[in-house]
């Protein structure tokens, strides 16, 4: 007596897996019943499948009804149903392809028996397939490729065979019925498949990578966000510490440059000396977070705009043609603005360099009615650009904006009628309650 192997029930199991999985997409349409174009940029694209498929549908329906009556001498009501049942799905194949397919496909099986069994197929007329049926079965292919997933259209594909293989089973050879194109759908329907599912995909991959770009772009502008913030607040603690450490000082020798001082009044310096070195520990405690990506301390004291004409220098070295409005007499100036000017000009110079090399340039700054006003305005390119690179941030009008909105003021940048570019920054000299 044999027995089966061991390895025969695996053998058998895996095609019967494979056939499950294939007979299961056949009833698992995909689950947007959008149209398809829906997200076309134009009207007319997100027209067209409509326009085409009831184009198709409306001549598909009398030519078929017309030709199964007078050639193929069909009965009319049959003719008739099934000129319906093959041509009016078309259009539901706009939306829901795969149950379009299942009406459209199950009336041209019927359709090529038919035309067998009831009316008899003379010897040349194509059967199983009439014109009107390739004809619209490849419209719907396309409908299916745009839509369907590949599993669905490997299984439509093989269905397809199927039928022409059984219609090829039960034709006589050499008689009536034979009409010779058995495979022509299967090939013909293949080949429509494969072309607009790689379109499909193609558009698919396109959109992701468009897509993607759009969130590595956000990603960019916030990642140069946080890097100038965080750079500020390192520039910040400079300029604050070196007054807590001024405060702290002119605390402790308090009691030994004043004579006569109260107890009350030296226990009240030793509380503000103390409450300074705090201070003074935790900011440096949070600018050693700040500096954990292994940057430098900067240990020179902050520029101010008492460095703003050595910036104009190394322009005018690296080939810009620049010049420096700067007044004697500025008076006092906040050290978070001093710094912040001086930053604002440094990058704007750097940009003059990097994008309009040659470029003649002026850079004024003016203290008015409690308000410092610093002004940089090139004009059009008149060179290539410089390799050249100043000790800028980098991070152009991001950088600009955030300084300004740290000190409460107004930036103003923006292209000139001749070509050139305008960076106008205003900022406060006194300090503003609404700052944040």
């Amino acid at each position: 007596m044999n027995r089966l192997s061991p390895a025969t029930p695996t053998a058998l199991a895996r095609p019967l897996a494979a056939l499950r999985l294939l007979t299961g997409a056949l009833f698992t349409p995909a689950r947007s019943t959008e149209p398809l174009l829906a997200h076309a940029p134009r009207r007319w694209q997100r027209v067209a499948p409509f326009a085409v498929t009831l184009v198709f549908a409306t001549t598909l329906l009398p030519v078929t009804a017309t030709v199964l009556s007078q050639v193929y001498g069909l009965g009319g009501g049959w003719a008739g149903a099934l000129a319906i049942s093959q041509a009016a799905p078309l259009v539901l194949a706009v939306t829901r392809p795969l149950q379009a397919w299942w009406i459209i496909f199950a009336s041209d099986v019927i359709g090529g028996i038919l035309l067998q069994s009831v009316a008899g197929v003379a010897a040349g007329r194509p059967w199983p397939w009439t014109p009107m049926v390739i004809v619209g079965y490849l419209v719907l292919m396309i409908c299916l490729g745009l839509r369907e997933s590949r599993r669905t259209l490997l299984a439509v594909w093989l269905a397809t065979g199927f039928a022409g293989a059984f219609f090829a089973v039960i034709a006589q050879p050499g008689g009536d019925g034979d009409g010779g194109n058995h495979v022509l759908l299967t090939v013909l329907s293949g080949a429509f498949l494969l072309v607009t599912a790689a379109l499909r995909e193609r558009g698919d991959a396109q959109r992701r990578l468009a897509e993607q770009e759009t969130i590595s772009e956000g990603e960019r502008a916030r990642r140069t966000l946080l890097e100038e913030r965080t750079r500020i607040a390192r520039e910040l603690h400079d300029v604050v510490a070196h007054h807590m450490s001024m405060i702290t000082v002119q605390a402790d020798s308090a009691p030994f440059r004043i004579e006569g001082l109260p107890p009350s009044a030296q226990e009240e310096f030793a509380t503000i000396a103390a409450s300074a070195r705090e201070s003074l520990t935790e900011m440096r405690r949070l600018l050693a977070v700040l500096r954990s990506d292994g940057a430098d301390a900067e240990r020179a004291p902050q520029p101010g705009l008492d460095r703003v004409q050595q910036l104009v220098e190394a322009t005018v070295r690296a080939g810009v043609p620049a010049e420096l409005s700067l007044p004697a007499g500025l008076g006092p100036v906040p050290p978070a603005v001093d710094l912040s000017a001086y930053r604002i000009v440094q990058e704007a110079l750097a940009n003059v360099v990097r994008h309009a090399a040659g470029a003649r340039t002026r850079v004024s700054v003016l203290a008015q009615d409690g308000w410092l006003t610093v002004l940089i305005v090139n004009g059009p390119a008149a060179g290539r650009s410089s390799l050249w690179e100043s000790a800028g941030t980098g991070h152009g009008l991001v950088g600009m904006r955030e300084r300004v909105r740290l000190t409460g003021g107004t930036l103003d940048t923006g292209p000139l009628p001749d070509g050139g570019f305008r960076v106008a920054a205003r900022l406060p000299l006194t300090a503003r309650k609404d700052v944040p």
